[in-house]
């Protein structure tokens, strides 16, 4: 998948970024005009928040899992704004509605809802990915 993230934005003339981790022992794949190094997957995950203006999650695993909470938790507490996250496809749906179960769900009077996702959808969904065009997101 990045891999061809990084060849179409290499085609469309944009600069490209890998950032890597020594913890997997692999280097950024030959598409990528800057490596940024990072040395343990934590470190590597923050790094691109930093670098990110927005996050598309596709389907995908465990390392999938982890880098969506982290990016929707720091939306939930306001550690980063204005960074845009959308889901691609329905794979995410179930965890997004479990999660929103307890975010958004009825709390005692005296309960904070201080967190973002308690007043409001963060992630937001889109049907697919369209080449050369547009998609509409969902505030699912």
């Amino acid at each position: 998948m990045m891999e061809g993230v990084s060849r179409g934005a290499k085609e469309g003339g944009v600069e490209t970024y890998g950032v890597t981790a020594e913890f997997f022992k692999r280097k950024a794949i030959c598409v990528v005009d800057t490596e940024v190094r990072m040395d343990t997957w934590d470190a590597r995950l923050f790094e691109l928040v930093r670098l990110a203006d927005g996050f598309a999650v596709c389907k995908g695993g465990t390392g999938t899992l982890v880098e969506l909470a982290v990016v929707w938790e720091m939306l939930n507490k306001s550690v980063i704004a204005g960074k845009p996250i959308v889901v691609v496809g329905d794979f995410w749906q179930p965890i997004l509605d479990r999660v929103r179960e307890v975010e958004q769900g009825p709390r005692p009077s005296t309960e904070d809802r201080a967190w973002v996702e308690a007043n409001g959808n963060l992630v937001y969904s889109a049907a697919n990915a369209v080449r050369g065009g547009r998609t509409t997101w969902r505030g699912s």
